[in-house]
């Protein structure tokens, strides 16, 4: 077919298609040359596939080339793809959106702000940074003619008999001087390597080949080595240090979608909003943000998710009631547990020694995903002050060894919920005994550890909100923390005894704490504490009080202090307070009327003193009292000394 030359306008019925091009449909101006080098790429697929049913030529491998023209501000994309005749030309570039076009960009001029605008028209992109594009193009197809097409960025354009003498296609761009970065060699190598680094024929930059070309997640997973995932990790986030371990995806039903999710060593707090997880379609990186497409819980995890069917040319709201969309986000959490699963069964040990890494996605996923939290029931775990050579290994029905529970890692030790269970429900029932805060609870934890009581630790901030959720899961359980309340499983029973006017020990001491302190508030408790090792005396913060008390403190974003409303334990039995309950007998003397003896005034700052140091040890003091907790304690040892006790 000859080519004869042509002029005419582009059939669409708005002359506003430029201005759109530029300000709307496309975020940043840079995304041209990743729709260029797809459409190329796409064309040496096209050409492959037709040389197959015999229907073109086959020609050399696939290569796109990009040629810098300095003095003539020319960029220009070259492929040896399947090419295009005239008649194509006319088809695929000039009839733009079709019939559906003014609908089309009517959409973009409402949407402007809310566009993932990728791969939507392709070509046209050029436009954004070229005052002129060219393009020639001959048809691999046998007896094509070659065409040249030119437009300035109007609806009119030029087709006239081009001179290419091979398959394939060039696109010239003349550049706009505000756009000329990109004729420098380093930007047009970064956006290359950003965006098409892992495309499947080699991209070069002026005969150089930039890009990896490979792309891991595409392969089998038997194919790959842990060593390959590792560098794949270390490729796309150097100097983050190696990951804890990966999940490798791959369906093409109901949808096709290819991906490798890794979870990072997180020092600190991950990044919930945004996410670091890569998004791909067919190998091209089309944005790092995929808020919309994962759980939320997912977001802080890293790697690639490539996937030719999330749908690309919508607002992010439409994104996200989107079936499909939802579809893929439920697959995705749900290989993410199956792979956490088969990790604390293959390797308990491993999942014990991340899992204080990984709980916070579990934890998080757990409460904001049903599905999720059904999935993961039993790979929860809390630490435990039960150690693992406490417990011996029992087989399971099959006989093949049970997991292990609770599980090691250095120090500590692990378990699940029902495997805490399995061991306390006879003397506990429904109760879980869980600590958040070993330095702060240190006393009431060691009076439970004293009799042998198996205690969860709690102590990561999510646990906060994740041990109520828990609670509101399973109605029947009820979780205590070791400082709340203490049972009669920790008292010594003793005789009560009355002295003359006929009060009873414990009723002298309560007396004496409450003249001392001088606060309605404060609820005193006597006991008399099993152990030797049991504190004179320890703050008790009621549970739900305790909690009501937390959440103001979240809410109002503070942290939380000592509630007003507390518990104050007196040990009976600690021999610092039955000095006390003597030192108080005998203040009989006194030096005026009305006046308390010196002895009973010793007993009282003692009193107080006992309270602070346990306030001290729960951190109920702020740090503006801890000056005169200090000056108060070296006046005490003071009038110790001089009293020669």
């Amino acid at each position: 077919m000859t080519v004869l030359e042509e002029n005419g306008q582009i059939q669409i019925h708005t002359e506003n298609i430029f201005p759109i091009i530029k300000k709307a449909v496309y975020s940043g101006h840079e995304v041209f040359l990743r729709e260029l080098v797809s459409n190329g790429t796409d064309a040496i697929s096209k050409r492959r596939m037709a040389a197959m049913a015999g229907d073109c030529s086959e020609g050399p491998e696939g290569c796109i080339q990009i040629r810098i023209n300095r003095e003539a501000k020319t960029l220009t994309i070259s492929d040896n793809g399947i090419g295009m005749n005239a008649d194509e030309v006319k088809r695929y570039i000039n009839q733009v959106a079709f019939s559906s076009a003014e609908e089309f960009l009517e959409k973009y001029k409402r949407e402007s702000d809310a566009i993932i605008g990728h791969f939507g028209l392709g070509f046209y992109s050029s436009f954004m940074v070229a005052k002129q594009v060219e393009l020639l193009s001959l048809s691999a197809k046998e007896g094509s003619e070659a065409v040249r097409w030119s437009c300035d960025g109007s609806p009119n354009f030029s087709l006239q008999a081009g001179d290419r003498s091979e398959a394939g296609t060039d696109i010239i761009l003349h550049l706009q001087d505000e756009e000329l970065e990109y004729i420098e060699p380093a930007r047009i190598r970064n956006l290359i390597t950003t965006y098409c680094d892992f495309m499947p024929v080699a991209v070069q930059l002026d005969g150089e080949t930039v890009n990896k070309r490979e792309a891991p997640w595409r392969q089998s997973p038997r194919d790959l080595s842990d060593e390959d995932y590792l560098n794949l990790y270390r490729y796309l986030y150097p100097f983050q240090g190696d990951p804890l371990l990966w999940v490798h995806l791959n369906t093409d039903y109901p949808y096709n979608l290819q991906g490798i999710l890794y979870f990072p060593q997180m020092a600190g707090r991950g990044d919930w909003d945004k996410g670091e997880i890569r998004l791909y379609c067919n190998q091209v990186f089309v944005s790092d943000s995929i808020k919309e497409v994962v759980p939320r819980y997912l977001l802080p995890l890293r790697g690639v998710l490539d996937s030719p069917d999330i749908p690309l040319n919508v607002s992010r709201s439409a994104l996200q009631t989107d079936r499909k969309v939802r579809s893929i986000g439920g697959f995705v959490a749900k290989k993410v547990g199956d792979r956490l699963k088969d990790l604390k069964r293959s390797n308990p040990n491993r999942y014990a020694e991340i899992w204080e890494s990984i709980a916070p996605f579990i934890k998080i996923g757990a409460m904001e995903d049903d599905k999720f939290a059904e999935q993961i029931a039993e790979i929860i775990l809390f630490g435990t002050t039960l150690k693992s050579s406490s417990i011996n290994i029992v087989e399971s029905e099959s006989g093949e060894p049970a997991d292990p529970d609770p599980i090691a890692f250095g120090q500590k030790s692990f378990t699940t919920l029902s495997g805490y269970r399995s061991r306390t429900e006879a003397a506990c029932k429904d109760r879980i005994l869980y600590c958040n805060d070993e330095a702060a609870q240190a006393g009431a934890l060691a009076l439970w550890q004293g009799q042998g009581t198996e205690v969860l630790l709690a102590d990561s901030l999510i646990d906060a909100q994740f041990i109520p959720w828990l609670e509101m899961r399973h109605s029947e359980l009820k979780f205590q923390r070791v400082d709340s309340e203490l049972d009669a499983s920790l008292q010594e029973q003793e005789p009560s005894l009355a002295d003359a006017d006929g009060k009873e020990a414990s009723e002298k001491l309560r007396d004496l704490f409450k003249q001392s302190l001088e606060n309605e508030k404060i609820t005193i408790q006597v006991q008399s504490l099993k152990g030797d090792n049991a504190p004179a005396a320890l703050i008790l913060l009621p549970e739900q009080m305790r909690r009501l008390n937390d959440m103001g403190a979240l809410m109002e974003q503070r942290l939380p202090g000592l509630p007003d409303h507390h518990v104050l334990l007196v040990n009976r039995r600690h021999r610092l307070v039955d000095g006390l309950l003597k030192l108080s007998a005998g203040a009989v003397i006194t030096t005026s009327p009305g006046a308390n003896s010196p002895s009973l005034e010793l007993a009282q700052q003692l009193s107080r003193h006992l309270y602070e140091m346990a306030r001290l040890a729960v951190g109920g003091l702020e740090p503006n009292q801890l000056a005169g907790f200090q000056q108060r304690s070296c006046d005490l040892m003071g009038q110790l000394m001089e009293r020669g006790l």
